[in-house]
């Protein structure tokens, strides 16, 4: 008796793969001005596409020692943020916008010091050099580049805010802040507070 499961197998490993291969084969998109863009990653890199395939629920014992305050944590690899709440009732996990480049990516502990709904943005100085044509300041609103909240850092010019581009989340797109979609920094922007401890590996 044949077995006809081989050419049907066959057909469609070559049908996705076809399908992968056209998906790997897009160009990157180029982007406006924002407070962290530089450039997006060439999905045609195998090594450097989007991935959100590695996230997974972590612990918070082996990151902090205390849950005061509430805790973040930043995996720049998995391009992913954790969120647990002081008393444990709360977990949330995110995917993230990450720096485009080792240079511009900060790791380690810092704190949330600023809330802010509907941010201002302006470039910093690095920034500018980098991009003159840049403008010198956004206000709030669509054009933004933090989004629609944007939670300040204890590091100078370091935030974790919302982006109304989402073609960046998953990507290596940042000058150094961690991007969210709007509506989980919303979500994330009512669970953290003054104080939240932020870890950045």
């Amino acid at each position: 008796m044949t077995d006809m499961r081989k050419p049907l197998d066959r057909r469609a490993f070559l049908g996705t793969a076809a399908l992968l291969g056209a998906g790997l084969a897009l160009p990157a998109m180029a982007q406006t001005p924002d407070a962290g863009l530089e450039q997006h990653e060439d999905t045609a890199n195998t090594n450097m596409r989007r991935n959100i395939s590695s996230f997974r629920a972590l612990d918070w014992q082996p990151y902090f020692s205390t849950l005061t305050n509430g805790a973040i944590l930043v995996d720049t690899v998995s391009r992913a943020l954790h969120f647990w709440s002081e008393d444990q009732s709360i977990y949330k996990l995110y995917p993230t916008s990450v720096p485009v480049s080792e240079d511009l990516t900060r790791r380690g502990r810092t704190e949330v010091i600023r809330k802010v709904k509907g941010p201002t943005w302006a470039p910093t100085p690095a920034m500018k050099q980098r991009n003159p044509d840049w403008p010198d300041f956004v206000p709030a609103g669509p054009d933004n580049p933090l989004g629609t909240r944007a939670l300040y850092l204890s590091w100078q010019y370091y935030r974790i805010h919302g982006t109304h581009d989402t073609r960046k989340i998953g990507r290596k797109s940042s000058n150094g802040c961690i991007g969210l979609y709007n509506q989980h920094i919303e979500e994330l922007f009512e669970l953290a507070q003054v104080g939240t401890q932020v870890l950045l590996i």
